[in-house]
């Protein structure tokens, strides 16, 4: 990683996911959560005081040593034993069927391969575990004066917020990796212009 990469975005990024408009959002997709939680794209651990009781552990994938780093407090506060297990969400380092539940909030946006890493999340769920997922992304085919505009933004945007992209079709790139959609809410985040703000917020079950 550049410095710009490992320390700069990483602060803009956590800036902008700890606004207060995103907490009612971590709160619904993180409700589900059960037993061994594998979660992408960790950050600097936002997601850490909305995990449900009784989780048995979770396994954090992050990259960056900074957003790490600034996870500390979050993790020491949390009653869930949280360790980083890895650092590439698309060649995770665990066998397969290991996790009953998945996580990622806002990651698809910004993994180099998404469609890689919703395999791995994929082969690392226990057949009928779920995928809980919070992600912005492409707006619906209907608002083609939004896509027009996130198809605009899109190159200025992954060069200032370490990769992120606002063109990524997040329910589509979880069922080409073989997940079912069992639920789906898809909406505009309030408080955000429209190209930032197209999201959905769902469920999906490993076959």
């Amino acid at each position: 990683m550049g410095f710009y990469a490992e320390r700069i975005a990483p602060r803009i990024v956590d800036a902008a996911c700890g606004a207060a408009l995103t907490l009612p959002l971590r709160r619904r997709v993180c409700a589900g959560l059960t037993g061994e939680v594998v979660e992408i794209g960790f950050g600097t651990g936002r997601n850490v005081p909305h995990y449900p009781p009784g989780l048995t552990s979770v396994a954090a994938i992050e990259p960056s040593d900074t957003g790490w780093a600034r996870a500390a407090e979050r993790i020491a506060a949390s009653p869930v034993p949280v360790r980083r297990a890895g650092l590439d969400g698309a060649a995770l380092p665990f066998e397969d069927d290991r996790f009953d539940t998945a996580l990622c909030t806002w990651t698809l946006c910004t993994v180099p391969d998404a469609p890689a890493a919703l395999r791995e999340l994929r082969r690392v769920l226990r057949p009928g575990g779920t995928l809980h997922f919070v992600e912005h992304g492409l707006a619906p085919a209907a608002d083609r004066s939004v896509r027009r505009w996130q198809r605009r933004l899109d190159p200025l945007q992954t060069r200032l917020f370490g990769g992120c992209h606002l063109t990524r079709p997040t329910a589509e790139l979880v069922r080409g990796a073989g997940f079912e959609v069992t639920a789906l809410d898809e909406f505009y985040e309030k408080g955000a212009p429209k190209p930032w703000a197209a999201t959905s917020l769902g469920v999906a079950t490993s076959a």
